[in-house]
């Protein structure tokens, strides 16, 4: 079908590269350490990342981006959000010129407030029709272990969406295509944070109640940003939107929730991160979503105080607190 460089071998990147596999493309697969490319070629398994999966014989791993990036039809991009400018300059120039880029991270780059979409577009000079992003309810162990999933490819072109629809589409991977590029970012960045929250509620005891409404009040303000920033408001209702949110929100397997839970026993963000092996995208990103919340004149209260619980200016107790008793609003987005 299409020869696909995946640049990025975590759990997602290694997760998509295997579903790009199985709907039949070619993939290559860049990893920065080379002992898990040697891993992926010889036994066909990242066990970093996601022990016990057995991966396609057409997905293949390098640790030279070149090499990786050589006649590559269609590049996904799957380093962690802070970490995408750097390696764009060092790739960019191996970028085939007419390849089509896609977006799977979730992050808003701090300092500058731009989406990766945007980060991609200013570091390599690509227009819309040639940036992509993914976004859904996709945790990555149940994508590789193949269970049934849906997602959505955006892209400002609806045709490039619809062949990228195409490529990724598995037995047990079903993806819809649309053209809200910024709505599916925002919803993907923000659920993280979210996330962490939720996370934080479970490690401090609460229950149902406490969760659905945090996961509730984080999709409306996630919303109210949405509009502010140009984004199509259907699309938070949707499998980007509160999909995404839900499966964050509610699984074990998410690095936001489990990360938020730690700090709701007591653990420090520091000591979190130090036992941490992945990610976790909303403690990255809390402090850009929340400046760029300030600066489009949008309240988001559970940004704002998750950012500062990150910062150490709040206990996971005086969070909760502080959130209950603001003053009380219409129930509005």
């Amino acid at each position: 079908m299409a020869q696909i460089a995946v640049m990025g071998a975590g759990s997602w990147g290694t997760a998509f590269a295997l579903v790009l596999a199985d709907a039949g493309n070619d993939v290559r697969l860049w990893g920065r350490r080379p002992e898990v490319c040697d891993m992926i070629n010889a036994k066909h398994e990242n066990s970093d990342y996601l022990p016990g999966i057995e991966l396609p014989t057409a997905l293949s791993a390098t640790p030279d981006p070149a090499e990786a990036l050589a006649d590559a039809e269609v590049v996904v991009l799957a380093v962690p959000s802070q970490q995408l400018r750097s390696n764009l300059e060092a790739w960019s120039e191996h970028i085939p010129a007419d390849a089509v880029m896609v977006s799977l991270m979730k992050g808003i780059e701090l300092g500058t407030h731009l989406r990766m979409s945007e980060v991609i577009a200013e570091m390599t000079g690509a227009g819309p029709e040639r940036i992509a992003v993914v976004s859904g309810p996709n945790l990555a162990r149940e994508i590789a272990n193949r269970e049934p999933a849906a997602s959505v490819v955006a892209c400002a072109d609806q045709g490039v969406a619809e062949r990228l629809q195409k490529l990724c589409h598995s037995a047990a991977f079903r993806p819809y295509s649309m053209t809200d590029v910024i709505g599916c970012e925002l919803a993907g960045t923000a659920k993280n944070i979210i996330g962490l929250a939720v996370g934080v509620c479970v490690g401090l005891g609460f229950g149902d109640n406490t969760k659905a409404s945090v996961i509730t009040r984080g999709l409306a303000e996630t919303a109210r940003l949405g509009a502010a920033i140009g984004a199509d408001p259907v699309t938070f209702m949707g499998l980007a939107g509160m999909g995404d949110l839900v499966a964050t929100c509610s699984s074990p397997l998410s690095r936001n929730r489990t990360f938020g839970e730690k700090l709701g026993e007591g653990m420090s963000v520091e000591e979190v991160t130090a036992q941490t092996r992945q990610v976790a995208e909303g403690v990255k990103s809390c402090r850009s979503v929340s400046e760029l919340a300030k600066a489009n004149g949008v309240e988001m209260p559970i940004v704002e105080h998750v950012t500062a619980l990150v910062a150490g200016e709040l206990t996971p107790d005086e969070l909760v607190r502080r959130l209950i008793s603001r003053t009380a609003k219409p129930e509005t987005v």
